[in-house]
């Protein structure tokens, strides 16, 4: 599956929004995107975002996240997409492209993200970066000190860490496949 650049921003602008500014630490929403994809796991059997994670120095992290936060992007309009809802990265701040950005414009959030966002931002949202990169290493057992380098967390070994065994994930996503496959079948006989 191709990375959804503006379900990244997205996220990220909503994650803005809950702080009640115009922008958000570095640091601080890098750890809020990795939670809320460990939170939809956790929930669903699936995260947020389709991409690779790994261990670093200050944490886990979404790479591609991360690398769209600080300016890699792979087309003009996957820039065009993340460009509608967020700044360039500023110092060590993110930023909401417009005053005007609202929850309506955030479309490709379902209320399953939502929740996850909602839960996320309650558990956490209080803390500082520093705070929030120290329970990262203190309590993600996915989470390896990569001593300088990178070290990736497989979606087995973020299952893992959170508790949930082979069979218990499979049987989630059966459910969530049968959820998606009933919604279907009422949209095409609606």
């Amino acid at each position: 599956m191709a990375y959804e650049a503006r379900k990244a921003a997205q996220l990220i602008a909503y994650l803005i929004k809950k702080s009640g500014g115009r922008s958000l630490n570095l640091l601080k929403t890098v750890k809020l995107v990795y939670l809320a994809d460990r939170e939809s796991v956790a929930r669903y059997g699936f995260p947020i975002l389709d991409e690779p994670r790994y261990s670093l120095d200050h944490g886990p992290i979404n790479s591609k996240t991360l690398n769209r936060i600080n300016g890699g992007f792979n087309s003009e309009i996957e820039e065009l997409d993340w460009s509608e809802y967020l700044t360039d990265r500023e110092h060590n701040e993110i930023g909401l492209s417009a005053e005007g950005v609202s929850l309506d414009d955030l479309d490709e959030l379902s209320e399953a993200d939502i929740e996850c966002l909602d839960a996320v931002w309650e558990r956490f949202g209080h803390m500082t970066p520093s705070g929030l990169r120290n329970w990262t290493h203190d309590n993600l057992p996915e989470w390896q000190d990569p001593n300088g380098g990178r070290i990736p967390i497989t979606m087995l070994g973020m299952m893992r860490g959170i508790g949930i065994d082979d069979a218990e994930h499979m049987a989630r996503l059966n459910e969530s496949f049968k959820d998606v496959d009933l919604a279907f079948a009422m949209a095409r006989a609606g």
